[in-house]
């Protein structure tokens, strides 16, 4: 039920982006994202894509293992496809059946926002493949240091995502086991009315909270022992260095970036619309 989750999970392999900075690989990531949401046109979501999968080369990752982490929001994909398909009734009219309307608008916002959807989650899951969590710990500590000011916990916030990004698969792992173990003592989950399936999880909540629980209570224990918060000046053994990788990557985004935002603001002011330009008369 729970398998071949990516989110969260780390794919250990040397390669420029995972050598990368874990400070700019989150700035990069949050700008990314960002853009995602300024994209208007086909040849936008064309050219993230593209910048997508250079990434994912570049990272020596599976293109699948990336892929595996749009499972997740499957059922949020179809629900978003559903209202924008159905709902939107403006523009040229495709289908019409009774009250069933399907415009040219709505098909192509639905494609659009299914493509965003995609990027989006696809995109992010390289930050947690390509960095550890404690990679990730150090960077949002070193990128949070101004918040120190205030007197805001960033070690302690830093640590606390990192830890929830660590039990993610393993948590995902510890519900596979148990649902294993209610199986083979005759129990179903995938039969029955919605009202049955959710009582069916129930005997796997209560276990899966009861072995978070005894797990995070063995953490602390463990991190205790070790005089974690002996000391607020706490060392790092490896400094984290800005190099040329870093300087390129972020030269890499940013170029991206500006197309982006070009494709959204200045074309249309000087009367180009580039998908018309690209593929003519398809759209």
């Amino acid at each position: 039920m729970f398998k071949d989750v990516a989110f969260g999970q780390y794919y250990p392999v040397n390669s420029p982006v995972h050598r990368l900075d874990a400070r700019v690989k989150l700035l990069l990531t949050i700008l990314f994202v960002v853009s995602i949401f300024f994209i208007r046109t086909y040849f936008g979501f064309m050219l993230t894509a593209a910048v997508l999968l250079v990434t994912i080369l570049l990272a020596r990752l599976p293109i699948l293992s990336v892929l595996k982490s749009v499972r997740g929001i499957l059922l949020i994909v179809a629900i978003t496809a559903i209202i924008n398909l159905f709902f939107i009734k403006e523009g040229e009219v495709l289908v019409q059946s009774g009250a069933i309307v399907i415009t040219k608008t709505g098909v192509h916002t639905t494609i659009k926002m299914v493509l965003r959807l995609v990027l989006l989650i696809s995109g992010a899951s390289l930050l947690s493949l390509t960095t550890t969590p404690v990679q990730l710990a150090d960077g949002l500590e070193s990128l949070m240091a101004p918040l120190k000011l205030v007197r805001v916990p960033v070690r302690d916030i830093a640590m606390i995502m990192s830890i929830a990004l660590r039990f993610i698969p393993t948590l995902f792992e510890e519900t596979n086991k148990i649902i294993a173990a209610q199986k083979a003592r005759g129990a179903s989950f995938d039969t029955g009315g919605l009202l049955s399936r959710v009582k069916a999880m129930l005997p796997v909540l209560i276990p899966l909270f009861v072995n978070s629980f005894r797990r995070a209570d063995e953490l602390a224990f463990a991190m205790d022992a070790r005089c974690y918060n002996a000391t607020d000046k706490r060392t790092k053994m490896k400094k984290a260095k800005l190099g040329f990788g870093d300087l390129a990557a972020v030269l890499f985004i940013a170029g991206y970036f500006t197309v982006i935002l070009l494709e959204r603001y200045y074309f249309p002011t000087v009367g180009i619309n580039i998908d018309v330009a690209i593929f003519g008369g398809l759209l």
